[in-house]
């Protein structure tokens, strides 16, 4: 396969292996060049309650001007963390002007990274779940989780969990911004048992919708009670790539979540508060996603 030009707009951090410096090496592994425009500097990851962040608007909105009269171009864009409703709006701008004339658009890969574990994260009000929901109206695929997802459609903010029922109609509301691809992370699906009221067993799964097929798919998978750092810019790394391997979406997503969850358990036991994983040393897990 040849490779792609994929644009990878997300925070730059300090400390930790997420965001960009998760992002870069799966997908240069994967045999692609990528180019970088870091929407902030992190200090740290949010998880440690204490950080700084110096945001990059105008250095965006200047390298993008630089790299428009160089004429780079992107077959793919692939964004996450951003720190405002201008820099959505920059780069929903700069994804039209990509688009213009083309027979084959890039591929637009949108991760909302706002909030999780049903609330927002440190630091982020709800102008930010404005801004994300005006960016996601670009993406060809969405990936949010469940929490950003209940945000973004302001259905049953903070669930964490839902029947199959309700995570399709999450699924639909999250379609209707962008008339495209879906893809939620981290869902709980609550199946009630049969003779019992009120409970039943929950299962994990990513849930979605892929455009292209027109249909609904569930990838289930064990859960795993450790928190990794970094790991949604991993999956939507995976995924992208997958993606630009010529998979469909739902085939995509089920090599992403086999080759996150092999990862997470080889690495769980190296794990150092937030730091993420040190994905260099894990080349053959990554490389083989859909093995097996």
């Amino acid at each position: 396969m040849e490779g792609k030009n994929i644009l990878l707009i997300n925070d730059l951090p300090g400390y930790g292996k997420v965001a960009l410096a998760a992002m870069v090496p799966i997908l240069s592994r994967m045999g692609h060049y990528t180019f970088q425009l870091p929407t902030a500097v992190v200090s740290n990851t949010l998880d440690y309650g204490k950080f700084r962040i110096q945001e990059l608007t105008d250095y965006m909105r200047d390298t993008l001007l630089v790299w428009k009269e160089l004429g780079f171009k992107a077959d793919c864009v692939c964004t996450g963390f951003i720190v405002s409703e201008e820099q959505a709006e920059l780069i929903g701008t700069y994804i039209e002007e990509l688009k213009e004339g083309l027979e084959k658009p890039p591929l637009v890969v949108v991760d909302p990274i706002m909030a999780d574990g049903g609330k927002l994260y440190n630091g982020i009000g709800r102008e930010r779940v404005l801004a994300m929901k005006k960016l996601v109206a670009y993406a060809d695929v969405m990936v949010p989780n469940i929490t950003e997802a209940s945000f973004l459609t302001g259905l049953r903010p903070g669930q964490e969990y839902g029947t199959q029922a309700e995570l399709r109609e999450l699924t639909d509301g999250l379609r209707a911004i962008s008339g495209k691809s879906v893809v939620i992370t981290s869902a709980v699906e609550k199946v009630a048992e049969e003779g019992e009221q009120g409970t039943g067993k929950k299962i994990h799964l990513v849930y979605g919708y892929d455009h292209i097929r027109q249909e609904y798919f569930r990838v289930p998978y064990d859960y795993l009670p450790v928190r990794v750092a970094g790991s949604g810019d991993i999956f939507s790394a995976m995924v992208t790539g997958e993606l630009l391997a010529g998979k469909p979406l739902a085939e995509a997503v089920q090599r992403a979540v086999k080759a996150l969850s092999e990862l997470i358990l080889q690495s769980q036991g190296h794990l150092k508060e937030y730091k993420g994983i040190l994905l260099e040393q894990y080349w053959e897990t990554l490389s083989h996603t859909g093995d097996g």
